[in-house]
């Protein structure tokens, strides 16, 4: 890990989990890569307060945009939803069932939402640490009135179990987490750290357009094949943890590209 991923996840455990540890100075180039990062991965409200934190700090330079910047107002975020048709029917009868249930566990309901909006966003986008991030400083300012019980039946009825397991495990790799402030981390996965590292590295220098499928002039239809081995590989990676919903959302999001070719 090199010194701008270093004080990129520094910024990031001060800012949303109020973790100090001294920053290493860095020149305004490497400040401004870091800043790509931040953005790219959308964490930008966690790295400003953790500059904040460390705005003191002997040597930390940083320049003075950067310092200065403000966040921008989060956009409204929908329900997380599953690809595939099936596991989500029963994500909505999880939901429906826990509102009207005698022993509401609300806490644990919205613990389950922040797992299966981060299963979508590393299926489609390959970005996760916003949502880990989320999903890390609920768990340390609310774990405590979580039903694990119930969410860990919850994520064996959708298939989800590995990948919840997956998120745990980037918890406690960058974010320092422990193994017993996260139930249903039963073993660490291997892949965690280096799939963290992968999408911080990979996201902010990602040019590829974001379209499958164009029609062009001549009434050909052209389609981006470096965007399709990109959602192609990102499947791969993720397969293992959640194979039914990572083959759903494949498809799926072929299929929609074709509907939106114009006619």
């Amino acid at each position: 890990m090199n010194i701008i991923t270093r004080n990129f996840f520094r910024l990031l455990r001060s800012g949303a989990l109020n973790e100090y540890e001294p920053m290493e100075p860095m020149s305004a180039f490497k400040w401004r890569r870091l800043d790509q990062m931040v953005h790219a991965q959308h964490v930008e409200r966690a790295a400003l307060k953790g500059i904040k934190n460390h705005q003191f700090d002997e040597m930390m330079n940083i320049p003075e945009d950067l310092a200065n910047q403000t966040p921008d107002n989060p956009a409204h975020q929908e329900e997380p939803r599953l690809s595939n048709h099936y596991l989500n029917f029963r994500l909505s009868r999880i939901e429906n069932a826990e509102r009207h249930a005698i022993d509401t566990n609300v806490d644990a309901l919205n613990v389950l939402k922040i797992i299966v909006g981060n299963v979508s966003s590393m299926l489609n986008h390959g970005t996760m640490l916003s949502g880990i991030i989320e999903l890390g400083s609920y768990l340390r300012n609310k774990g405590d009135k979580v039903d694990f019980v119930k969410l860990d039946t919850w994520l064996g009825k959708l298939q989800l179990r590995r990948m919840a397991q997956l998120q745990g495990s980037m918890l406690m790799s960058v974010f320092n987490f422990e193994q017993d402030e996260l139930p249903f981390v039963r073993h660490v996965e291997a892949a965690a750290n280096k799939l963290v590292l992968r999408s911080v590295t990979h996201s902010a220098s990602d040019t590829a357009e974001e379209w499958h499928f164009r029609q062009l002039s001549s009434g050909f239809v052209q389609n981006n094949s470096a965007l399709l081995r990109r959602n192609l590989r990102r499947s791969l990676r993720y397969i293992t943890y959640a194979p039914l919903e990572t083959v759903s959302n494949f498809f799926n999001n072929f299929a929609r590209s074709l509907q939106e070719i114009e006619e």
